[in-house]
């Protein structure tokens, strides 16, 4: 169920995070080997080792600069996975950003974010407004919002693309 409003325990991450961390090769979904519960056991291995078992449903990762840059894997799919909430970072690679929408897992562009969380703060993310605030020091920023009727909220809101298509296909069964 999409949640406009998100609360939760931040992690940091700082600039250049690539799909590749966020789902090695060897650990990729697409591994026949691994159910999606053991390959998201790998996320951040090789920069961060054992951080997806201490990741909670609901928190949340701030980040720095071109978050989800490299290839095309759906590096926001492990994320989902692990039950984290959304990535507000200071900018994302595009490609990530899309795929992130298309799968329906908030990402929040935000400059200047990283300067205002610690690691294990509270954060509160208003995705239609864009307003992040650190619950824990009262401190407030402004990304970049989702606007209400926009094609990325509209995805959000139904949980993904292919659930929205679905849904299109099942009011006009023409299409």
């Amino acid at each position: 169920m999409f949640q406009s409003v998100l609360r939760g325990r931040v992690w940091i991450f700082g600039d250049n995070i690539s799909t590749d961390l966020l789902m090695p090769g060897f650990a990729a979904m697409s591994n026949p080997d691994m159910s999606p519960q053991e390959s998201a056991r790998y996320c951040m291995y090789s920069n961060r080792p054992g951080w997806a078992e201490q990741v909670r449903p609901g928190d949340l990762i701030v980040a720095g600069r071109n978050f989800g840059c490299g290839s095309s894997r759906p590096g926001s799919k492990v994320l989902k996975t692990l039950g984290i909430g959304a990535v507000i970072a200071e900018s994302a690679a595009r490609i990530f950003f899309r795929n992130s929408i298309n799968l329906g897992f908030p990402v929040v562009a935000c400059p200047g974010v990283l300067d205002l969380f610690a690691e294990g703060e509270e954060l509160e993310a208003d995705l239609r407004t864009g307003v992040i605030r650190n619950l824990s020091t009262g401190k407030t920023i402004v990304g970049s919002p989702l606007p209400e009727g926009s094609p990325p909220m509209e995805i959000l809101k139904a949980g993904g693309l292919l659930p929205l298509l679905e849904r299109q296909r099942q009011a006009s069964p023409t299409l």
